[in-house]
């Protein structure tokens, strides 16, 4: 599957968002190239909803095509469509792996699930877009547990998140509930992107 390759700090600076969570790709507040710091133009509606699906796809890292699946499975879900994309993409092993700590971005936490790193229930699982559970047990497989980067993204982690239960003797966590929208990014407007895709 195509992945975004470019350079992450400069697609961050035109999006407006930091895509890796920890800010540093936005120490310069206006976007790449050489007329960056001058005013841009104003976006029109089409544009602001373009924006805000590309800020949420580049940030779990997803393709186009996978984007569009999995959005048009949260519009048959009973409830709000825009939350429950929300929380499918939340829900989703890469991410879980990452909100846990084992990897310092999604993008790692995506190569720790592909390199069979991770286990879900005790069965090892390579599929980053495997959907979790509530209930599911999320470790990492015996001779993974001493990784030198494993340690020290745990050792970083700043955040850990209240959907989420860790257990550090074990080495694994447990996905106790489904977010709440509140407790998801409040930099995304996702009524947006659903106007996007019903337009």
């Amino acid at each position: 599957m195509a992945r975004y390759t470019g350079p992450k700090f400069k697609l961050s600076r035109r999006l407006g968002i930091s895509l890796s969570g920890n800010g540093k790709d936005l120490k310069r507040a206006f976007p790449p190239g050489q007329h960056g710091p001058t005013q841009r133009r104003k976006l029109s509606n089409y544009g602001m909803q373009l924006q805000e699906k590309q800020k949420l796809r580049h940030m779990y890292g997803l393709g186009e095509k996978q984007f569009r699946t999995l959005f048009a499975k949260a519009q048959k879900m009973p409830g709000i469509a825009g939350e429950n994309f929300m929380i499918l993409l939340e829900s989703r092993l890469d991410n879980l792996v990452y909100r846990l700590g084992f990897a310092n971005s999604r993008a790692g936490a995506r190569q720790l699930v592909s390199h069979g790193h991770v286990t879900v229930n005790g069965k090892k699982v390579d599929i980053a877009s495997y959907r979790l559970s509530v209930g599911d047990v999320i470790g990492l497989r015996e001779r993974s547990r001493g990784l030198s980067s494993i340690k020290e993204a745990i050792e970083n982690r700043v955040h850990l998140a209240a959907y989420i239960e860790f257990n550090e003797a074990a080495m694994e966590g447990k996905f106790i509930r489904l977010p709440e929208r509140a407790e998801l990014s409040q930099e995304i407007d996702e009524k947006q992107i659903v106007e996007f895709y019903n337009r």
